[in-house]
């Protein structure tokens, strides 16, 4: 937006608050985000040596280290991480300057995913010291019962940042029979519940290399198979990456699998669905399926990526690389279809990129509408929540940690990898008149360049330096109290004003759009799932040892599926997949998996009208929990940034009551 400059000054940040409400309730303007939101798995090397050298050097100098004289290490077991050791770089020494500590990461997704790790340690009485894991399925109360938690309360009775989402940490808290503050829920957000939490790009879409797009005559997409003979003309007018190497249209990989195959979800989720045990449940509660049903989402996906490596379009090296190879393949421009904004963009998005009209961008789908989480007035504890060990040598300290993690500058510092906060203020952005900007610095960092930070600031590259916790405390909408101006920068106003590139120009050419998500709203494309913290109960112990078998043979089957040698051989496996689940009582399972997808429904609608009745009738969602609603999360943007402001509050979001079976 722009304003004059000193008439204009105070009503550019007013505005530019009015944009942040704006963009939250679904439409464009000056708050927003990229997403960057699971998960993004940058693996940050250890550098030990250098830690501990300057951690046993430290004299007490800093006021951090002045209050906790003892140096420590914590060990964080953290279910979101996707690094394992000693965190190193940046955030290693803002911890350390702060807390006069270092963070010893352990991650059950590099140590093999699954349960595993968590079960082992558990029953050895030593989670860690910072735990980060899911609250729900009773964990959160099992965790108490079994007293590798500690309570709180007394720790936090003079925190100043966590107290003010007291009513996310009360939802949590309902997880457990004792009273107490055993667990602080990530996500919290004061913003609406029917409000989409991701800003400028959606956590889901069809973002292509829009270089190879263009070259292939951007062909029409109508529905979600019309992709492969378009990817097929972009692997053909693109045949190397950047170094030379071939290029793939997809590339896959296992480090995320758990109930199903995860990189076949996100094909689903462009059609309003998102997983929850079982079954895949539609972001306005008005359909239900079962993965494995013939016809369902997740069969559609699997068939999907199945044709595309029948059109030799996906990677071979899907089956045994990770997500830092992965990762690696899409910086070199290797790779040409991102399912997810903040893989893609960036990855390979770079200034340098982006001015030869290089870097992924979404492909509108005519008959999509995709999945997009609202924003978590509750916080998202079922998803994870931060506590600390019985056994953690230093619990006040950790609480201030935690504390700190909820601040204004934890916010923006810890910089979760797949959120858009961008790290220290000096660093990789700054306050130019009353407003944030972002630093030539943070313009390579934070747009996927490698580069190296100044040794005062913790020296080695950015990315090795950014958070390995992966823990997102607060909604990147939030806006941050000390500027006025929400967390997330990609809707900075200084940065929206700065889409001068090759890249975005074609983009907005082609599409008639100033971002993704005007786009997705002006086209009523975009369902927004309300934010409740819905946790799901815990399960029995039947129901465990029957999920733990079904989910492996559905991971497995999909696998082999996608990789069938031809089209016989893949709908055999899929009767063969559903044959042998049908032997494993999969039914039960679903069953009990249908019973929690209803709930969480329910959840929603109840959550819509609590905040409806504390705050007024919520403008974002005219018609909510009724069934009258259209399938579609709306908002009017056709006036573009200046009528954002003004229809901050039109969004609707719908949610129709749980259908009974």
């Amino acid at each position: 937006m722009k304003t004059s400059m000193e008439d204009g000054k105070h009503e550019k940040k007013s505005n530019q608050r009015m944009l942040s409400a704006a963009l939250i309730a679904g439409t464009l303007a000056g708050c927003g985000s990229d997403n960057s939101d699971s998960t993004e798995s940058t693996a940050v090397e250890s550098t030990t040596g250098d830690s501990t050298e300057s951690a046993d050097s430290s004299d007490g100098e800093t006021e951090g280290n002045s209050k906790y004289k003892d140096f420590i290490t914590v060990d964080v077991f953290d279910s979101m991480a996707n690094y394992q050791g000693i965190q190193s770089g940046w955030f290693a020494k803002i911890v350390k300057d702060k807390f006069n500590m270092e963070l010893n990461i352990i991650a059950q997704n590099v140590a093999g995913g699954g349960d595993t790790l968590f079960q082992t340690r558990s029953a050895a009485g030593d989670l860690g010291d910072l735990i980060i894991t899911g609250c729900g399925n009773g964990r959160l109360q099992n965790l108490v019962t079994a007293g590798l938690v500690i309570d709180m309360t007394d720790y936090l009775k003079d925190a100043e940042n966590v107290h003010r989402y007291d009513s996310a940490i009360e939802t949590t808290s309902q997880l457990v029979e004792e009273d107490g503050i055993w667990a602080i829920p990530s996500e919290s957000s004061s913003n609406s519940p029917t409000t989409s939490s991701e800003g400028l790009e959606p956590n889901y879409g069809a973002y292509l290399r829009w270089d190879a797009y263009k070259a292939a005559g951007y062909p029409e997409l109508n529905t979600l198979e019309d992709l492969l003979p378009a990817l097929q003309k972009m692997q053909e007018a693109v045949p190397t990456s950047d170094s030379g190497k071939q290029t793939y249209a997809i590339s896959l990989f296992k480090d995320w699998d758990g109930n199903l195959m995860s990189n076949a979800k996100p094909e689903a989720s462009l059609y309003g669905y998102d997983e929850i045990g079982f079954v895949l449940a539609k972001a306005d509660g008005s359909d239900y399926q079962s993965f494995i049903d013939s016809d369902s989402a997740y069969v559609r996906s699997l068939k999907f990526l199945f044709e595309a490596n029948q059109m030799g379009l996906v990677d071979p090296e899907s089956t045994t690389q990770n997500y830092d190879t992965l990762f690696a393949k899409y910086q070199d421009g290797q790779i040409l279809f991102s399912p997810y904004p903040w893989l893609g963009q960036s990855a390979y998005n770079t200034d340098a990129n982006k001015a030869e009209g290089k870097g992924f961008m979404l492909a509108p789908i005519a008959d999509e509408c995709i999945f997009s989480y609202g924003c978590q007035v509750n916080g998202n504890g079922g998803n994870a929540g931060i506590m600390i060990g019985s056994k953690a040598e230093d619990p006040q300290r950790l609480a201030d940690f935690i504390d700190w993690l909820y601040s204004p500058e934890g916010i923006m510092e810890s910089c979760a990898q797949t959120a858009s906060t961008c790290g220290p203020e000096g660093l990789t952005w700054e306050m130019k008149d009353g407003e944030p900007v972002i630093t030539d610095f943070g313009k390579q960092a934070l747009y996927g360049e490698t580069v190296n930070v100044p040794d005062e600031w913790g020296g080695g590259t950015w990315k090795d330096g950014v958070s390995a916790l992966n823990y997102k405390a607060v909604n990147q909408l939030d806006v941050n109290p000390e500027t006025g101006i929400c967390y997330d920068y990609t809707t900075w106003s200084s940065v929206l004003e700065n889409q001068d590139n090759t890249l975005y120009a074609d983009w907005k050419t082609q599409t008639g759009a100033e971002t993704t998500m005007d786009y997705l709203t002006s086209h009523d494309q975009i369902l927004v799932a309300p934010g409740s913290g819905y946790a799901v109960p815990e399960e029995d112990s039947q129901i465990s040892t029957l999920r733990g078998q079904c989910k492996a043979s559905i991971v497995d089957y999909s696998w082999k599926m996608v990789f069938a040698s031809n089209e016989d051989e893949f709908n055999s496996l899929l009767a063969e997949m559903q044959d042998t689940l049908e032997g494993l009582d999969y039914q039960t399972v679903l069953d009990y998996d249908m019973e929690c997808a209803k709930a969480q429904n329910d959840a929603r609608v109840a959550t819509v009208k609590q905040y409806e009745e504390e705050h007024g009738t919520d403008a974002a969602a005219e018609e909510t929990a009724d069934g009258s609603a259209d399938d579609s999360a709306e908002a009017d943007t056709s006036a573009g940034i200046d009528t954002a402001a003004d229809s901050a509050d039109t969004a609707e979001a719908e949610v129709t009551e749980a259908p009974e079976e």
